[in-house]
Parts: structure tokens; sequence; C-alpha cells
């Protein structure tokens, strides 16, 4: 009888150095070796979602508090990062079932999630949306077009931010490494 995998939710400071190392070899499997210490950096300070078989992580999503800005108005966004699957077992679900639970975790904590990715068909099927307007980095007072995220940026809009315009421009902090 094979065990069913398991979801679980933890934050960051309740992952334990082994689990790390575990994390970063299956992100690097999952992004066949093009993740960085900047990507890894990214998904630490907020919640983890881990889909283990038998104690071992099999996919891992986290996310992480960003205030983005929609237009001028300012929006405390759950932002999705470090999502991978390791090879051997991609299209099995788990992806999908980390980003279920990490909905979960979104609409607990978050006015509404935000995500980077080429990928728009996975993210769409679990009710995201792609952003229609332009991006921009804020550094300071500094907004900074930032084109070449126009196509990557998805969102997925409930309770208060329903009605958020996915025309209008969005901009978050800028960060080490990728911004977006």
């Amino acid at each position: 009888m094979s065990v069913v995998p398991v979801a679980r939710v933890l934050t960051t400071a309740q992952l334990s150095d082994d689990l790390v190392v575990e994390l970063r070899r299956l992100l690097l499997d999952a992004f066949a070796g093009d993740f960085s210490d900047d990507d890894w950096d990214h998904a630490l300070g907020g919640r983890h979602v881990i889909v283990d078989d038998d104690g071992v992580a099999i996919a891992h999503a986290a996310v992480v508090a960003r205030m983005l800005e929609v237009g001028s108005r300012p929006v405390r966004a759950g932002y999705v990062e470090a999502v991978g699957t390791a090879t051997a077992r991609q299209g099995e679900g788990h992806g999908r079932r980390a980003m279920t639970e990490i909905g979960a975790v979104l609409h607990e904590h978050f006015e509404m999630g935000a995500l980077a990715t080429g990928d728009h068909d996975f993210y769409a099927k679990l009710g995201w949306e792609r952003w229609h307007g332009p991006t921009y980095v804020r550094g300071g007072a500094t907004r900074t077009r930032s084109a070449e995220e126009d196509d990557g940026i998805m969102v997925l809009r409930y309770g208060g931010s329903a009605d958020v315009d996915v025309t209008a421009s969005i901009s978050c902090d800028a960060r080490s490494g990728d911004d977006w």
C-alpha cells in the first residue's frame, strides 16, 4: 500500500536545516539548475507549502508578503515564489496541490495573490488571471518601467480585491535578483 502525499504549511522559521537543503535540491531539479540564491531568498520570510511522499519533499510553493500598488492603490499581496515539483513526479498533480494550499493561505492572510510566470496555463486553471496593465518597479520615490515583465504577471483576486482593475498599472518594490 502506498502512502498518499501530504501537504504541510510551515513558516520559514519552522523549516529545519535539513529540510532547507532538501527543498533547495528539489527546486534546483524542478528548474533544471536555473534556481539562484536570490530566487531562494525571495521565498523566505513567509509560508511554505510542502507536498511530501513518505517524508520526501516532492513539491513546494512559498508565499511572502509584498506591498504592490495598483494604480495608486496599495494592495497587501501574497506573492508566490519557488513553485516547483520534482522532475520525476511532475504531471501527477502535486504542483496543483501545493498551489491549492497556497490559495487557502492567500485568502486567510492577504488581500490578493500575485506571481510572475511564463507558465500561464497552469495558473489559469487554478483561477489566476493575467495582468494586462503596465508593470513598474519602485525604488524610493522613483518608478521605473519594467516592460519585460508585462506578459508574466498573474493575480488571484478575491474578496476586497475582486474589483482590482487588471488593466491598471502595477508596481512592486525593487529587490535583489528579479524584482518581479
